[in-house]
């Protein structure tokens, strides 16, 4: 399983319609992150998300019209990780929302995830009101066919050089993705002003992505898919190859026990805070972003990105000893992602199941 991974190639080929490519999709569907969950389990953010993106599809017209719609039966809810993607915090995707397609050049599996909105209020938080719909309709309508076909003209953009990068640069890729999505920029701006957009068009895209700097989270996360699902079904390897939160349950996948999920409460988490609000403001842990810790790094690099901690909280010391507790639950020492503090050492890569038991480090 650890030999698939670090082998894998995972390489940004195209984009495309969800309802077009990723495997599964139906008009009346809605992927969302983490484990299998019903509308009556969701919580407060997974269910406002529902209600936009039902909006969004045209499937409803109003909150009230949606959140009958979501409890009729109708709405068949599904985890991305079934249908080889994921989603960043609530997760939520329809039809026709475009999406990224990363490809595993080294075995040919893809993986898929929609666009990064920005920070504040959008649509993976809950929100759903007409400032959040008109944002996604042009990402749908402007910002997709410029990227579309931006990468048409640059082909495959190799996603592991620039997480590899990145993480030299002061990035973990999943919390903080300056130097990604600073890189990624490097890679499709030249090709972007060669597209037959107008420069009003190619500006409003290239500033909407400037200043988003969480943009890049949107590719390392399938980077991570594709690389953690050649490592699935792999008869008795005790790997983790999904970690996944819905805001209710926490799930985990394991390479040899095939589809299985191992769920228990979301937990919790313990973070910055915006004035005025306390930890009971906040719901428990949600995402598919923990597809980067799976994969080798994310949280589990933090020891390559000592600015993070004025966004997760902690302190430059906390970050690198999170980086040097994760060696001993997980399998190896990543060959391509590099932690400069560590001399370079590899960053942790293979949550085993059994030395978690050893550890009983969660």
């Amino acid at each position: 399983a650890i030999k698939r991974m670090e082998k894998s190639q995972p390489t940004l080929v195209g984009m495309d319609i969800a309802g077009k490519v990723v495997p599964g999709m139906k008009k009346k569907m809605v992927l969302h992150a983490g484990p299998p969950i019903t509308w009556d389990r969701m919580c407060g953010p997974m269910r406002g998300a529902v209600i936009g993106g039902l909006i969004y599809e045209g499937l409803a017209k109003n909150e009230e019209e949606a959140v009958a719609l979501a409890s009729s039966g109708e709405i068949e809810f599904s985890p991305w990780h079934h249908h080889s993607g994921v989603g960043p915090m609530a997760g939520v995707a329809t039809y026709s929302m475009p999406v990224f397609i990363v490809e595993n050049t080294t075995y040919g599996n893809k993986a898929y995830c929609t666009m990064n909105e920005g920070l504040g209020k959008v649509l993976r938080y809950g929100a759903y009101d007409n400032e959040v719909i008109e944002r996604l309709k042009w990402m749908e309508e402007v910002l997709y066919p410029v990227l579309r076909d931006t990468l048409k003209l640059s082909g495959p953009i190799n996603l592991k050089n620039i997480i590899a990068q990145a993480l030299q640069m002061g990035d973990e890729c999943h919390n903080r993705n300056k130097a990604g999505t600073s890189l990624f920029i490097r890679e499709i701006a030249p090709y972007m002003i060669e597209t037959d957009y107008s420069p009003e068009i190619i500006s409003s895209v290239l500033k909407f992505i400037n200043n988003n700097d969480h943009f890049f989270l949107n590719l390392s996360m399938p980077a991570g898919k594709a690389t953690t699902q050649v490592a699935e079904w792999i008869e008795g390897s005790t790997i983790v190859t999904t970690m996944a939160r819905n805001g209710t349950d926490f799930g985990i996948r394991v390479s040899g026990l095939k589809e299985e999920w191992f769920v228990g409460p979301a937990l919790q988490v313990k973070g910055l805070l915006f004035p005025g609000f306390t930890d009971d403001d906040a719901n428990p842990d949600i995402g598919d972003s923990t597809i980067t810790e799976t994969a080798g790094y994310g949280g589990f690099a933090m020891g390559a990105a000592p600015a993070i901690v004025q966004f997760v909280g902690g302190t430059a010391k906390d970050a690198l000893n999170f980086t040097l507790k994760m060696y001993e639950i997980t399998y190896t020492e990543n060959e391509t992602y590099k932690i400069p503090y560590l001399n370079f050492r590899g960053t942790p890569t293979g949550i085993d199941i059994r030395k978690v038991i050893e550890k009983g480090i969660l």
